[in-house]
């Protein structure tokens, strides 16, 4: 057996706010971040348009309104995770955070007509709430509150459709370019890498434009509106590059097989001491121990989290069947199972049981060592 490595927890998104659709919903700390400055930059904008209302009042007005753009944006991102599950692609979770928000789709869509639906809800929804909301504001009464925060919200929603449209990832624009060049290559791939590159450029240009039109105008762009350019520019160059990651990884794909990465596994009982169980291990040369019942049916896993978690001098007193993770019916990986079939299987940190065809025990596959492996290429 490798020397097992320590395994991260899955790294919390944040707060949990509740689920719809069984879709948890969740808001991460940057969400307050967020907030605080939508509510100082907009507040003198509430003082100037609704007379009298005074500071404390002005900026209870633009939290609610930060309020209801998370609002808007967490229908946006409904909108994508509600089409995923229509076309039958399981959905993690929705997260709100600092620049907006994200919906956690576990499997890409099959077709670029599922991309095109799932891409164009998010977007969509904006619209409808930023056309909602116009209506109503030129319904309301100038200089109230109501018609501030209704202009102000339309013109938000308006913006972040706008904005999600442009033709680049991880943007949803750039999810809509990618099943375009699908559709017309057939080639999902290729359909990621322009969407992926013109992110690229999409991020150089958020950068540059303020720039250009400020000193175009004769001024200089202020500091907050660089920044804020900088951390958008960021978002998306990172976007784009975990695209093209995710491209290239998928190109290698074919050359994934569970044969090819799994480990020989030893059978044990489940009372065997640690100590002697790693002794057999070693003089055998297998990669994994597998706890076996009387019948040698396996029944469980030992984790190598959990050998290395176990100090050298308890080894010989602890069985190795208090370090087995279970195996569950139906999650044994056939020995054939290869590419995104594959992929799919290895959901998740730890390892797996491989079986051969004819359901006997084959080796024991670790997804750190795949994804080691595919990293490497």
């Amino acid at each position: 057996m490798e020397e097992p490595q320590q395994r991260d927890r899955e790294a919390k998104p944040g707060q949990r706010l509740g689920s719809v659709a069984g879709i948890p919903v969740y808001a991460s700390a940057s969400w307050i971040v967020a907030a605080v400055v939508i509510t100082v930059i907009f507040a003198p904008a509430v003082t100037a348009r609704v007379p009298g209302i005074g500071v404390v009042g002005a900026h209870l007005v633009a939290f609610v309104f930060a309020v209801l753009l998370y609002a808007s944006v967490f229908v946006h991102e409904l909108g994508h995770a509600l089409t995923a599950l229509r076309l039958g692609l399981p959905v993690r979770r929705i997260t709100l955070h600092l620049l907006g928000g994200v919906s956690e789709i576990a499997e890409e869509p099959p077709t670029p007509a599922r991309e095109l639906l799932v891409s164009a809800a998010g977007p969509l929804l904006s619209l409808v709430i930023g056309g909602g909301a116009l209506a109503a504001a030129l319904a309301a009464q100038d200089g109230t509150i109501a018609y501030v925060l209704l202009m102000q919200l339309a013109i938000a929603n308006l913006l972040v459709a706008g904005f999600n449209l442009l033709p680049g990832l991880p943007l949803d624009g750039g999810r809509l370019l990618r099943a375009a060049v699908w559709a017309v290559t057939g080639r999902p791939n290729a359909g990621t890498r322009v969407a992926a590159y013109v992110g690229r450029g999409l991020a150089l240009l958020v950068v540059a434009v303020p720039i250009a039109v400020a000193y175009a105008g004769g001024g200089q762009p202020s500091l907050l509106g660089l920044l804020w350019a900088a951390l958008i520019a960021a978002f998306i160059w990172s976007g784009a590059t975990q695209a093209l990651a995710s491209a290239r990884l998928r190109e290698r794909l074919p050359e994934l097989r569970a044969a090819a990465f799994a480990r020989r596994a030893l059978p044990v009982l489940a009372d065997v001491p640690l100590a002697e169980a790693l002794r057999r291990l070693q003089a055998d040369g297998a990669g994994a121990l597998v706890v076996v019942d009387r019948e040698d049916r396996p029944i469980g896993i030992v984790s190598e989290a959990a050998v290395r978690a176990t100090p050298v001098d308890r080894r010989p007193w602890v069985p190795v069947g208090d370090l087995a993770r279970r195996i569950e019916p139906g999650s044994p990986v056939a020995f054939d199972l290869q590419g995104e079939e594959l992929v799919r299987a290895l959901d998740g940190p730890g390892e797996r049981l491989v079986v051969d065809a004819d359901g006997r025990v084959f080796g024991v596959l670790s997804v750190e060592d795949v994804g080691r492996a595919l990293s490497r290429r």
